[in-house]
């Protein structure tokens, strides 16, 4: 009897606690699913609770405190004398809500039932972040239409001769230049998707400096060289061709360092622009070109040029001795093909005055009158000459006595150039300028050979 009382009693007990665990297990189960469509307990996006919410509760709630208020923001910057506003509205500007949501939502989900249960009664803190974006384009579009508005080039000082030797200088003027990278790099660290207010940026713009100031023209006072050829003689044509030449490089303004191009500054020689047709030499005699006569005024800008003590960088004589300057002194251009060049080596600016005075071109060089103390001259000197041949040629189409010149002859020099430097008046030094060597020109006649009749 003791026996079966024990069994009994036994058996009773664990009914008993598999009857007490079953019911608890049940308990547990019903918790969690009460929690299957919600957001776990102490689970958080940001700084908002979403325990017990629905995926459309947590997303209501976001979106109200985050995405409607991220849409009101705007970054003010501050321009020169204007203030530009970007809207985050026009950014695109959004968190991505949803996707953060549906996180919380699935946290805890995939656990077995006592971790579920676990996480329900006793919760721990579990904070979501959103993650914020926008359309970086509409920034690049503000600051590219700040730059047309901000930007603006510096105007340099301007020197007018107003009567000989006489300056009135313009003073320069300051641009403006907007650092487009560093702006947007600013613009861009500032927008977030923090909602506490609006943003300042403040425009960074360079003031840009004119290269050419009135404190650097003011330098051009007085004349430290100057040469002048004649043209008396010259056909209308010729003379017409070096006014308009010597015109065009009238108050040419070069800076230390600047270099010159007789052909870029006077152009190409062209009727359109006036000039004529007048004497020219071509393979070693005259012949009539459009233009003629402009390498009279080469020629003398560079004389005057070379008593400035500034050298040429590109210049060639003629095949033929000029007539309007020594041996050795010319400077031949045609454009397209050769050209007289010089860079300003001088200190200083200097201003070019090109004038026709009757019969003569004149070219004057202005600069510091710190310069002046120094003179320069060019002298040459014939080292050699070489005497052409003639050759005849036996025509029996003319008749005996007859002659024509079918290529005049010319005779060959040496030269040597030299630079004579004084010192307030005193010769101090020469230098040596160049070795010029005019080749001979053979001469070409045709004779008759044809008998006249008796």
């Amino acid at each position: 009897m003791k026996k079966n009382a024990i069994i009994i009693t036994i058996t009773s007990i664990i009914l008993l606690a598999g009857g007490t665990a079953g019911a608890r297990v049940g308990y547990m189960s019903n918790s969690t699913k009460d929690y299957s469509d919600v957001i776990y307990p102490k689970v958080a996006v940001e700084d908002i609770d979403l325990s017990g919410k629905t995926k459309n509760e947590a997303i209501k709630l976001l979106q109200e405190k985050y995405e409607s208020e991220v849409l009101k923001k705007k970054i003010a910057i501050t321009g020169t004398d204007k203030t530009y506003t970007i809207d985050y509205a026009k950014l695109n500007a959004k968190y991505n809500i949803e996707e953060t949501v549906d996180e919380a939502m699935a946290y805890g989900k995939n656990l077995g039932l006592f971790q579920k249960y676990k996480l329900i009664k006793t919760p721990e803190q579990k904070i979501y972040k959103l993650k914020f974006t926008y359309d970086s384009n509409p920034v690049k579009d503000i600051v590219t239409g700040m730059q047309k508005e901000i930007d603006k080039s510096p105007v340099n000082a301007k020197i007018t001769m107003v009567s000989s030797g006489k300056f009135s200088v313009t003073p320069e003027k300051t641009g403006l230049k907007l650092k487009v990278d560093e702006l947007e790099k600013s613009i861009n660290d500032k927008v977030n998707g923090d909602i506490s207010g609006d943003a300042e940026v403040k425009a960074p713009i360079e003031v840009v400096q004119a290269s050419v100031t009135s404190d650097s023209l003011s330098k051009v006072n007085t004349k430290i060289s100057s040469f002048s050829t004649s043209f008396s003689g010259s056909s209308a044509n010729r003379s017409a061709n070096i006014g308009l030449a010597t015109k065009s490089i009238n108050g040419k303004l070069l800076m230390p360092g600047e270099s010159f191009s007789f052909n870029d500054v006077v152009g190409q020689r062209t009727a359109a622009k006036g000039y004529k047709e007048a004497p020219v030499i071509v393979n070693n005699k005259l012949d009539s070109g459009l233009g003629g006569g402009i390498c009279q005024v080469s020629t003398t800008l560079y004389n005057a040029v070379m008593r400035a003590n500034i050298s040429s960088t590109e210049r060639s004589h003629h095949s033929l001795p000029s007539h309007y300057v020594a041996l050795g002194l010319d400077a031949t251009v045609d454009y397209g093909n050769l050209d007289y060049k010089f860079k300003n080596t001088l200190s200083s600016p200097i201003f070019i005055e090109g004038i026709i005075s009757g019969n003569s071109v004149i070219f004057n060089v202005y600069s510091d009158r710190s310069l002046s103390s120094r003179t320069y001259d060019l002298v040459s000197e014939t080292t050699d000459t070489i005497q052409p041949n003639t050759k005849y040629i036996d025509d029996p189409n003319m008749y005996e006595g007859e002659t024509k010149i079918e290529q005049p002859s010319s005779i060959g020099y040496k030269v040597k150039v030299y630079k004579k430097i004084y010192e307030n008046g005193k010769l101090v030094g020469q230098e040596t300028v160049s070795s010029e060597t005019y080749n001979k020109v053979d001469g070409v006649i045709r004779r008759g050979t044809k008998k006249k009749e008796q």
